[in-house]
């Protein structure tokens, strides 16, 4: 039998958001306000989000992204880290036995 899988936070925090597995996502308000289309557009945009540099990622986890896309207004994407029971931070991110991943999409004018 082979042992499990290890993933590396970055790994983990890609995985989540370009498939929405392995966590929760939650989209704001101002995300479910825009027209159906322009959601999936963000969604979309979220999954194929590649344009991670020292200015944006400075610790290499891929946690945290802006996307600009015609016609709606910029839009921000982040990952967080709770304790299973949703009620803190985790206390090791990079365990997901005591980890929820949690990829929040929102307008930048909702932070």
């Amino acid at each position: 039998m082979n042992a499990p899988m290890t993933l590396s936070l970055r790994d983990r925090n890609d995985r989540h958001r370009t498939t929405f597995l392995g966590g929760r996502v939650l989209t704001t308000e101002g995300i479910r306000s825009l027209d159906q289309r322009d959601q999936i557009r963000v969604l979309h945009a979220v999954q194929h989000f590649n344009v991670f540099t020292e200015d944006n990622d400075p610790n290499g986890e891929h946690d945290f992204g802006v996307i600009e896309l015609p016609g709606i207004p910029t839009v921000f994407w982040k990952i967080d880290y709770y304790s299973r029971d949703m009620r803190s931070g985790s206390e090791n991110p990079e365990d997901p036995a005591v980890t929820c991943y949690v990829l929040t999409i929102y307008l930048a004018s909702e932070h």
